[in-house]
């Protein structure tokens, strides 16, 4: 595989992780980022361009950008009223999420080569935080 394949592979593992993290940890990775559903959207059809390309020189599997697809589906349905909002609120009032999550999660699962890849959990504080 080449650096330039590598890379965007990279940035897609990377934003699937997000999508498929559970909601508490998204909201923590949005934070204050006034990031809105439309931006989410976007990035979602970005990220399907990626791996149609990376599909063609076997990156990526078809079952994986019919996955990616999917989600672009779901999220694309989304109205024009709740794009305007942020993404961070809309994780916990749209159901379309928790599908996408769903589905990235399969995608994460189903990953061409045998090398682990834990999905994003649950880090409890650590005591001393408090």
């Amino acid at each position: 595989m080449d650096l330039n394949d590598k890379h965007w592979q990279t940035w897609t593992l990377r934003f699937l992780a997000l999508l498929a993290a559970d909601l508490p940890e998204q909201q923590a990775w949005l934070g204050e980022r006034r990031l809105t559903v439309q931006t989410a959207v976007e990035e979602v059809e970005f990220a399907c361009r990626i791996v149609e390309g990376l599909t063609g020189r076997e990156v990526f599997t078809p079952a994986h950008l019919h996955t990616l697809r999917a989600i672009a589906r779901r999220t694309g349905a989304l109205d024009a009223t709740a794009r305007t909002t942020r993404w961070a609120d809309s994780l916990a009032d749209d159901p379309a999420w928790d599908e996408a999550r769903t589905l990235a999660r399969g995608f994460l699962r189903t990953l061409p080569d045998d090398r682990p890849r834990p999905l994003p959990r649950r880090v409890p504080p650590n005591p001393g935080d408090c």
